[in-house]
Formats: structure tokens, sequence, C-alpha cells
């Protein structure tokens, strides 16, 4: 059923921040290598980076450091972060701004006096994010993308990774394997070394942030390989997803943390402020605090038309408001708010995965050839990522992963033979929809039950009930998701077997949130459980692992520093 075979030195899979950043800097490195950079749809136009509004942390200001950096980055997170991991993404964040400036043309807010321009995020202690205006990403994955086509790397447009294949004795990756979705056929890719670099996407939940194409197949694949996942139960919530009704897929989206940032104001349907109630840090609280207020405030059964609270802005000027977030207001008179001088309809909104795939600080994992960076990987947020750590968080492993690997394969690389039968057997399972008789089109009902399950029972509030609940309804709807039957006539873009895929990676990786929520028996950060509402004593964290349905929780090493302690000189 495999129909071509390409041989390529470096295959990166995903064209983000953290794949376009790797295929650069491997080029950089090793010039002499091949490089294939793979993704579902066209290099430069998807993807979650491009859709970043918000900004880059990094420390760069008179009276920041990378310490305060450091330190607002483990506190946030709960102190569940990889301490090593998180002092890499501060320090290097600090050179990939710079190079992001001046070696890549990206054009960033500045100051009056040439400086570049930091605004407020919330959860942190300095004004550290970098930003253009609020459409960040776009300026970055834009330039990104220029540099690469300008280069020769080789690219695989409109393919769609769908399992990882090791060789024959399970020791190493020997490459992935592909359907064409221009064509319906499988396409398998032998490479020296794999980077994993798919993004996240919880876009399982009621609400969410990402494009409709992210459904976490990289965690999907790696979790299949049998790759250690880490903090899977970490599922940010985003406080300010816009809510213009169930008929447009603008719901959901993200009004970024720039708004809360700036001064705006969270309401409830009385339209007065809520948040002082719930944390002195009001709007400005971190998002998982943020978001479990919100959420308990619709419970309360006042709601706004849509179904949730307001955001309100009117007071900071509309003139101001317009001029700094230009694109948010047009967005929002698209779906009939007025941002800038009057309310808008606002939901909690399912926006990242902080969890992910167990890796080293040069991100390699545990199998040999593979790497991994950007949202597929885990460790270095914790329970909760800052506003405007995400952006960097893939920039920075993404350089990283790019160097490990022209390294790597300077030493030990080489192309292995793949397991025959497992090509065979993935193959079988992408078939599986194919053979079931008699064909339907519509799995819709299907993804309604999907993100019913997760947003009510694996969402912003959480008990061992309904944990244990939404394990049963998630194994019930793979079971049903293996007896759909599709029409194999025509492969080419066949979206309802794509949607299928979909929907089989976004189960599977729903099933280990929920059994890593279920293993965590108290509350951090984005992972409240009100049967266990306590966190617990810092100096006990642990994070939790997972290898299949097996949770295992293992103790947070704190290399730099421990609760109760800090790094700031001035505050010990």
């Amino acid at each position: 059923m495999v129909t071509s075979r390409i041989d390529t030195d470096i295959l990166i899979l995903g064209s983000g921040g953290a794949g376009l950043f790797a295929a650069l800097h491997a080029h950089q490195a090793a010039p002499e290598l091949s490089i294939t950079v793979a993704v579902k749809g066209l290099l430069g136009k998807c993807g979650c980076t491009r859709m970043v509004q918000g900004g880059y942390n990094v420390a760069l200001a008179k009276g920041d450091s990378i310490e305060r950096h450091f330190m607002d980055t483990i506190e946030g997170g709960k102190w569940l972060p990889d301490q090593d991991l998180a002092w890499q993404l501060v320090t290097l964040a600090v050179e990939r701004i710079r190079e992001l400036e001046n070696e890549l043309g990206c054009f960033f807010d500045r100051n009056p006096d040439g400086s570049i321009h930091q605004k407020a995020f919330a959860g942190q202690t300095f004004d550290r994010t970098v930003h253009k205006g609020d459409l960040t990403g776009i300026e970055i994955i834009n330039r990104l993308a220029e540099q690469v086509w300008a280069r020769d790397i080789a690219r695989l447009e409109e393919h769609r990774a769908v399992e990882l294949i090791r060789t024959k004795d399970g020791a190493a990756l020997a490459g992935v394997l592909f359907v064409d979705m221009r064509t319906g056929e499988y396409v398998f890719v032998r490479a020296k070394a794999v980077l994993l670099a798919t993004g996240g996407g919880p876009t399982m939940y009621k609400y969410h942030t990402p494009s409709g194409d992210k459904s976490c197949d990289g965690l999907a694949m790696a979790w299949r390989a049998g790759l250690p996942l880490r903090d899977m139960e970490m599922v940010q919530f985003h406080p300010t997803g816009l809510l213009a009704g169930a008929h447009t897929r603008m719901t959901g989206t993200v009004l970024e943390e720039g708004l809360r940032g700036a001064g705006g104001y969270l309401l409830n349907a009385a339209k007065e402020r809520f948040m002082l109630r719930y944390d002195p840090k009001a709007e400005r609280a971190t998002r998982d605090i943020v978001s479990r207020a919100m959420l308990s405030e619709i419970r309360k059964g006042e709601t706004s038309p849509h179904g949730g609270l307001y955001i309100s802005l009117a007071h900071l000027g509309p003139e101001r408001v317009a001029k700094e977030f230009k694109g948010m207001v047009e967005r929002c008179a698209d779906c009939g708010f007025d941002l800038a001088g009057g309310l808008v309809e606002v939901v909690p909104t399912a926006h990242y995965m902080m969890g992910g795939v167990e890796f080293a600080a040069d991100c390699r994992t545990e199998l040999p050839g593979l790497f991994v960076a950007g949202e597929d990987s885990g460790g270095v947020h914790g329970a909760n990522r800052l506003g405007g750590n995400g952006v960097a968080n893939s920039t920075v492993f993404g350089a990283v992963a790019g160097d490990s690997m022209a390294a790597w394969l300077r030493r030990e690389g080489a192309l292995r033979e793949p397991d025959s039968a497992a090509i065979e057997s993935a193959v079988a399972t992408c078939e599986t929809p194919f053979r079931n008789r008699p064909a339907k089109s519509n799995l819709e009902p299907l993804r309604d039950k999907l993100s019913e399950t997760m947003w009510e029972r694996v969402g912003i509030l959480r008990d061992g009930a309904g944990l244990e609940l939404a394990l049963h309804e998630l194994g019930s709807l793979n079971d049903e998701l293996d007896r759909f039957a599709l029409d194999g006539t025509n492969r080419a873009f066949n979206l309802s077997w794509h949607d299928w895929m979909n929907l089989k990676n976004l189960v599977a990786v729903s099933r280990v949130i929920a059994a890593a929520a279920i293993a965590r028996k108290d509350s951090r950060g984005a992972h409240f459980r009100s049967d266990f509402p306590d966190t617990g004593p810092l100096e006990q964290s642990a994070f939790t692992s997972v290898h299949g349905f097996e949770v295992s929780m293992k103790p947070v090493s704190f290399t730099r520093v421990r609760p109760g302690q800090t790094l700031l000189k001035d505050a010990a």
C-alpha cells in the first residue's frame, strides 16, 4: 500500500515556530545535510505560532533579569516545571529575540527611544512581552517561512504524518509513515533524525483556540510509540475566548492577554467586576485562576446572551484600544461586538497543552533518532504556562533541536531499515473506516460527544467520579470510531477520512489527559479537583508520567531553587 519512499537526513514534522527554527539552525550547522519539512497544510500558512497575538517573553529591559523571568515561570508553573529546561528557556530567549530581529528581519513594536516595546501580561512581575501589535505570530512565521523558502530545504506539504515507525528490533526510530492528502496514497519517509514539532492543539474541548486542523497528532503518535508523556493533565484554558454563538467558528478564538494586562475588566451578567473576590491581582492573575473564577460566575446561572461573561476596555479610551489592539477590534467587529467602546462576550477556552513528550535539554527523547520541541514537549511550563512563554518555548527549543540533530548526525546518525510489519499495521489502522459498512459521512455527533465529555468532566473543574465516567465515555467513543464506516472510493482530499483520523488522535490524547488527571489527587495550576482542592506541600511536588494508561508520579528535581527560596537578590 506504500506507493513511494523518500530518504532524508533530517525530517521535521510541523512548520510552526519550532519546526522552522529547527530547519534553519540545522541547515546553518550542517548545510551538507538533506532536510525535509513535512506539514499537514502549507508551509507558512498553518500551525499555532502563526495565530499568536500576544507576544514573546524575554528579559531585556532595565530592572528585569533572566532570574526574575525564571522565578515567574517556576512560580507560575506551581513548582512543577523542570528547572533546567525553564532556565534554558529564559536564557536562550534573549538570543532568539535578537536573532528574530537582526538576522530574520522581524519588526517588533518600539518605544520612542528606539528600544523594543514590552507590554504587560498576566502572572508576571515585569512588563517583558515583546510584540508586533496584536499580530506577533504572523510577523514571526512570515519571516521564518521566507528564510526556509530561500534555502535548500525540501518541503512535503499536505502530507499527514500518521505513525512513527521503529526499526525491526524496536531499538531506534527508522522513519515516519504519511498519507499524501492530495492523493490519499501512503508515503514512507526514512530519516536519520526526526523532530516531532506538530504542536498540541486541545481541540477536543467545546471551546478551543487552535484551528480545526490541530488534533494532537504528534502526541498521539508518540503515545502509540510507547514514549512517556509528562504533565498531561495540565491543559491550559485561556480566560478570554470570543463567544459569538454556535453559528461561527470565531467562537473560542483568543482575545489576548494584553487586554487584561492593559487594564481591561471582566464583568459578570450584572456588568460588575468580580475578579477581586477571587484574587488580589484581579484580572492580572494567572490564567488558571481567572478561568476558574469565570467558570464559577457562569455556573451561578446569570450569563451573557450566549452563556458567558463580558470583557470591557471602554474605560481605557476607545482610541487607545483601537490603536493598540487593531486586529482584535476588527475581529470583534466582524462578530458584532465593539471591543474599543462596548462589551464583548467571552468564555474560558482550551488553549495550550503544558504536557507532552519527556525530553532532555538537547531535545532528545528516549527513542534514538527522535527529537521533540514546542508544544509536543512536556516539562518546561509545569502546571501553568505564562502568556508569552509559548512562542518563546517554540523558538528556543526549535533552535536547540536543529543544532542538536546536526551534531548528533555527525556522531552517530544513520539511515535504518524500518519494521515492515509496523508499516503494514499502521496502514491497516488508517484503512479501518473503509473496511466497515455501511458507509456514512457525518462524524459531527461523535465530535460533539467528545467535546461535551471533555468540557464537562475533564475541563476547568474536575472530580474523581467525573473523570472515571469520562474514561468510560472516551473508551466507548473510541470503539464507535473503530466501527465507523466511510466511502473510500476517492481518497484525494477525503476530508471525512481526515476528520476520522483527527478524532482518533484526539480521543487517544483525551484518554491520557483523563488518566493523568485521575492520578493527580491534588489541585495544582490548570488542574483543579473539587474533591482534592488543596495543593499539598510544594517540597513534595511530583509530576505525572504516562506510559500507555499507566501513570506514575515522579518527584520534581529542584536543581536551581527550592520552594520558599528565590534567585532574586533583592527578595532574598
